[in-house]
């Protein structure tokens, strides 16, 4: 009889650790939902201990503030590149920055999550997320034009239109007999009436 030999766990250094659990949390975030973003689902995810995924975060509230951090950092970083590119272009088109938005919300889960910290109380777990987009605005408003709508109002609009979006946006469209992208049409249909892009 042959016996199998268990696979041998690679050591990882407190960064990888850190990495592959916030990778694990995302994945279950977008596969399962926020409520599936546990310590013992993303220590079991990546076949480490409870106590490690402790040590590196001290809850799961504080694992849920790091996964949104990171998300905030990723989604405003390739918006900011995105309006950057419009921007320089001659034929400047909100279409992307439009996209990036829903699908960041929707499909890669910030909307629900967002949704989810404040329904159970953990509204303080946004202000990673909120500090972004504050820090994305700040940045984009040096190249804005004063005789357009400020930028703070378009990324209110942008936000909310994708955020709705994200949470009832499906169940809303087929209620209306709507195509599913209509309020992100609609999200670019004010940009460009308004010839406004970030």
């Amino acid at each position: 009889m042959s016996v199998t030999p268990l696979p041998v766990r690679r050591r990882l250094s407190p960064e990888e650790s850190r990495e592959a659990a916030l990778d694990a949390a995302r994945d279950l975030l977008v596969e399962l939902g926020p409520q599936a973003v546990t310590l013992k689902a993303v220590a079991a995810r990546i076949g480490r201990t409870h106590a490690n995924l402790l040590h590196h975060f001290g809850s799961a509230a504080g694992l849920q503030k790091a996964l949104i951090e990171r998300m905030a950092g990723f989604i405003t970083t390739t918006i900011r590149e995105a309006v950057i590119r419009q921007r320089a272009s001659d034929d400047p088109n909100p279409r992307e920055v439009v996209d990036l938005a829903f699908d960041a919300f929707d499909t890669g889960g910030a909307g629900a999550l967002a949704s989810w910290m404040i329904l159970s109380g953990n509204e303080d777990a946004l202000d990673p997320i909120l500090q972004a987009i504050h820090d994305l605005v700040d940045d984009l408003s040096e190249g804005h034009s004063k005789d357009e709508q400020p930028i703070e109002d378009e990324t209110l609009e942008l936000v909310l239109m994708a955020l709705g979006d994200a949470l009832f946006g499906a169940p809303l469209t087929r209620a209306l007999w709507l195509p599913r992208d209509r309020a992100r049409e609609l999200a670019y249909q004010v940009l460009v009436n308004g010839r406004r892009l970030g």
